[in-house]
């Protein structure tokens, strides 16, 4: 996507609104990027450069490359991650270091984008993000508008990764719609049968958190009551459908892989090295 860095006018982030450019949708979209400097696994895991390019920067200028949201900017939870967006010449928003969740990180931007329609939450560990997939987390909204949020995932072709409790499942049905996500087997086989990991369609389903939100729907979220099975389950998302909202599921072919670990980081450096 040519021209990002000037899709954000930030002289003041404290007084002045947002301004976009016009792209060809009927959603005017733009992509925000949570950053937090702790990470537990792996410290200050957005800052690594191996590469010669932070991990932060990699994912912007990845996910920049998507066709339809109209800009990307860094919803920074310090003063250490803005500079580093500045260093590359990002667009960046410091917001509140103390926010609960990134979904509220990327609320606080949307705040100051008045006219858009539409926020995608890009993980700031994502350096490998295509531009295809943010791509049809905005078409999925532009053409289905009772949906409030949109998500992805991507088949699970082994056990180990169906057995894995940090491998998410999503269920949805044959319009798109989420069903459940949980960090069980799901749907769970009463009788096992290894050609489930390699049915056309799939069976199983991993999530993938990158989501997509309304903007009105996104203020909202923040006011809305935990729901039972989120607090057992540990995710967010689940407050959504227990409020009986619609999200969206679209489904890529590869996962997208998140930074977690030394052994993830040292993965990607050297994906990186051999292309």
């Amino acid at each position: 996507m040519e021209g990002t860095t000037d899709a954000f006018q930030l002289a003041d982030v404290e007084t002045s609104p947002l301004v976009l450019p016009q792209r060809r949708s009927t959603l005017r979209s733009t992509i925000v990027i949570p950053a937090r400097l702790a990470s537990t696994r792996l410290p200050r895991k957005l800052l690594l450069r191996e590469t010669g390019k932070s991990l932060l920067q990699h994912t912007y200028e990845s996910a920049s490359r998507a066709k339809l949201p109209a800009g990307v900017c860094v919803a920074a939870d310090c003063e250490e991650i803005a500079a580093e967006v500045r260093s590359f010449c990002g667009q960046v928003v410091l917001t509140d270091p103390n926010c609960a969740s990134g979904s509220d990180r990327v609320a606080e931007v949307a705040r100051q984008l008045p006219d858009v329609d539409v926020l995608i939450n890009v993980q700031g560990d994502e350096p490998e993000i295509s531009a295809e997939a943010i791509d049809l987390a905005h078409r999925l909204l532009e053409e289905n508008p009772d949906a409030v949020m949109s998500t992805l995932a991507t088949p699970i072709r082994s056990r180990e990764k169906l057995n894995d409790p940090s491998c998410v499942k999503a269920v949805f049905d044959a319009r798109g719609r989420a069903i459940y996500f949980s960090r069980a087997p799901i749907p769970f086989a009463r009788t096992w049968d290894d050609r489930l990991l390699t049915a056309n369609p799939a069976v199983y389903h991993q999530h993938i958190g990158l989501y997509a939100y309304r903007r009105e729907f996104l203020l909202k979220l923040a006011t809305l009551p935990q729901a039972a099975m989120e607090k057992v389950e540990s995710l967010e998302q689940l407050r959504v459908l227990d409020a009986g909202y619609t999200i969206l599921v679209g489904v890529i072919d590869e996962p997208t892989i998140g930074i977690d670990t030394p052994e993830d980081y040292r993965a990607f450096v050297e994906r990186w090295r051999g292309r």
